[in-house]
């Protein structure tokens, strides 16, 4: 069979790695890495493992934590030669990785943690930024572990929600 992509040649593939990693603020996920990748449907997934081998090798990509950046020597090449991208594959890795940067981005303004309270229970942490500074800090105690956990995953999911009821309940007359 076969394939059917812009994409065939191991050069093209490390150029995609590069730019799609040029695209995203800050290390991802393997899996993540590969379904941007993969899209195209002109190469193999062993195709895909090689090539990113062969960039962490050269050091144009790093390996931190288990997860993928592209480097300054690999941002200096892709920002030369991503151009031999056709547009179509240029324009698609763009709009494939846009929402996982951006979700990037809003993760790192938000940071949580539970620590050990008094009395057995905990204190739980929440902090929001708008990647300038921090807009709001609050540390609260909680009566045990489960309820700390399950207010950080609300904070994660809404913290923008509940800035803005904090300040409407602090503002209102």
């Amino acid at each position: 069979m076969e394939n059917l992509g812009f994409i065939r040649d191991k050069l093209d593939i490390k150029i995609l790695i590069l730019f799609i990693l040029e695209k995203l603020p800050r290390p991802v996920e393997p899996v993540t890495l590969s379904d941007l990748a993969l899209f195209d449907g002109g190469f193999t997934w062993f195709d895909y493992t090689d090539c990113l081998a062969e960039l962490i090798q050269t050091g144009h990509v790093a390996e931190e934590k288990g997860k993928y950046a592209i480097t300054d020597k690999g941002r200096r090449n892709v920002n030369t030669v991503s151009s031999s991208l056709p547009y179509t594959v240029r324009a698609k890795a763009e709009r494939l990785a846009a929402p996982v940067a951006a979700a990037m981005r809003r993760a790192s303004m938000i940071e949580t943690a539970v620590e050990p309270g008094p009395k057995d229970g905990r204190v739980l942490s929440l902090r929001l930024s708008d990647g300038v500074g921090e807009i709001v800090s609050l540390r609260l105690a909680v009566p045990d572990e489960e309820q700390a956990r399950a207010m950080e995953g609300r904070f994660r999911a809404d913290a923008e929600g509940i800035y803005n009821r904090i300040i409407g309940l602090l503002t209102e007359d």
